[in-house]
């Protein structure tokens, strides 16, 4: 009897065993099905060949203390590769440059406009004024200045991976940029989590820069902190044998900026932190909220911006006849000698907060909008308000209009030209920390190929897209801006 019993259990124990098996194989063929079948993250490689030109005018160059000529033109080619790793993970590289051409910033030294550079980023100036003539110069007039130009070379390398199920996504990046008196490193982290069908997700993102002027300082106060006192007969200085006047046009001994001080900390370091969290509320309807804090510590001002106190003793070089029409354009031959540069706190905290709103009307229509308020320890708060409004004509084009409203308070250290006091600790020129209101309004017209037509070597067309806005601020800038996108993708 007990060997039967023997006998079932041993037949009841290979029976369910061999059902364990057929269990185990059938989850893996399930597995392997749906590895097979699990949508990629990024199907193949794509490539996006981006394409801005930007070109303003005003009358508040900070590089002359808020006074002069703003005519800067700017073309910035970018390339952004997207590979496919697997099917989970991309690598993304972007390689970018922006060369652009300052009326302003060639005024760091603005007695030059017949090709010897005030500076040539590295460090050298020109020595010995040879030429029997006093060097002329104006805020209003642009000068050929090796600062006039440049170009702003960056790279960044970003990767990402999502988990099987697509709801969660973590990512890395790391880059930098190089510019002639400027370098920058950076690194961060991101994350966002996706729940309640996908209609949910959180994102978080971490982002850290380490910065390095490389000092760029007005022509004459540099020649002031290599030869002080002999400023004017040291054989070697730019301003040898040259007539400095006072404001009422008398020849003066010497040209004394008592506020400035040499530069002994260069580096500029930045960490900012987002949160990000956005909802489907119906099937219409989109809303997500943002907010961040970034934080600065380090040489926050530019060097190459010059500074003027109504308390301290005026300085000119050039013709004093002009005087009268000094702040008018019409000034081409004399020139304010810069009583410091601009002076900033070495911390700043900047908190944006805002939402997105977005709403399907119909087939043809969707209402995008886009607010942002803004309020850092400078005392600067600002509102952004932005609409879009999509209006698809067929499968391939669309056209979007485009306004975005803003404006802003000053910050406790602007004044303009000639205002500040040589008692304050901080004080800037710059009208972009000034209280001003702007607009901007423009067109995209975009372009979905439905098929592949158009192809470069092995590449198909997917968008294309052409933007252009112009740009109106109340202190006078004026801006235009067209830029263009072209996204391809490797046809399998």
């Amino acid at each position: 009897m007990e060997e039967k019993q023997e006998e079932v259990v041993a037949v009841i124990k290979r029976f369910f065993f061999a059902l364990l098996l057929m269990s185990w194989g059938s989850a893996i063929a399930q597995i392997d099905s749906l590895a097979q079948f699990k949508k990629k993250v990024l199907e193949t490689v794509e490539i996006d060949l981006l394409m801005s030109y930007y070109e303003q005018e005003g009358t508040h160059a900070a590089v002359t203390g808020g006074l002069g000529n703003e005519y800067l033109t700017d073309y910035n080619p970018t390339v952004v590769v997207r590979i496919p790793m697997n099917e989970d993970a991309v690598l993304t590289a972007d390689v970018g440059m922006s060369a652009y051409t300052s009326a302003s910033s060639s005024n760091g030294n603005p007695f030059n406009r017949t090709g010897a550079s005030g500076n040539d980023g590295e460090g050298a100036y020109p020595r010995g004024n040879s030429s029997g003539s006093p060097p002329k110069g104006s805020p209003w007039i642009t000068s050929s200045g090796a600062s006039g130009k440049d170009v702003l070379t960056t790279l960044n390398v970003a990767y990402q991976k999502a988990s099987d199920d697509r709801n969660l996504y973590w990512g890395a990046n790391i880059g930098g940029s190089t510019e002639y008196d400027y370098e920058s490193f950076n690194f961060g982290a991101s994350f966002a989590r996706l729940w309640n069908q996908k209609n949910t997700e959180l994102s978080a993102k971490a982002q850290f820069f380490f910065d390095r002027w490389k000092p760029v300082i007005p022509t004459e106060l540099h020649e002031y902190e290599l030869f002080q006192n002999t400023f004017l007969y040291n054989q070697d200085s730019y301003f040898r044998g040259v007539s400095i006047m006072d404001n009422q046009g008398n020849s003066v001994a010497a040209y004394i900026p008592e506020n400035f001080t040499s530069y002994t900390f260069v580096h500029r370091n930045s960490f900012a932190f987002s949160l990000g969290l956005s909802q489907i509320l119906t099937p219409k309807m989109q809303v997500a909220f943002f907010a961040d804090v970034v934080m600065q510590e380090g040489l926050l001002s530019n060097p190459l911006q010059r500074v003027y106190f109504q308390d301290r003793a005026d300085y000119y070089v050039g013709n004093f006849r002009t005087l009268g029409n000094y702040t008018s354009p019409s000034n081409d031959d004399l020139f304010h000698l810069a009583d410091d540069v601009e002076r900033l706190p070495n911390q700043r905290v900047k908190v944006p907060v805002g939402m997105r709103l977005n709403y399907y009307l119909n087939e043809y229509l969707v209402l995008r909008t886009y607010y942002r308020n803004y309020r850092d320890n400078w005392g600067i708060d600002s509102n952004t308000l932005q609409f879009e409004l999509p209006v698809r004509l067929n499968l391939a084009w669309k056209l979007t209009p485009i306004y975005r409203f803003y404006n802003q308070t000053a910050a406790n250290y602007f004044a303009p030209y000639n205002a500040h006091l040589s008692t304050q600790d901080f004080y800037t020129s710059d009208y972009d920390l000034s209280n001003f209101t702007s607009h901007q309004w423009g067109l995209a017209v975009g372009y979905r190929a439905v098929l592949s037509g158009l192809k470069i070597a092995d590449f198909g067309l997917k968008s294309a897209q052409l933007r252009a806005q112009q740009y109106e601020r109340s202190d006078g800038l004026s801006a235009f801006i067209v830029s263009t996108a072209f996204q391809f993708v490797l046809d399998q």
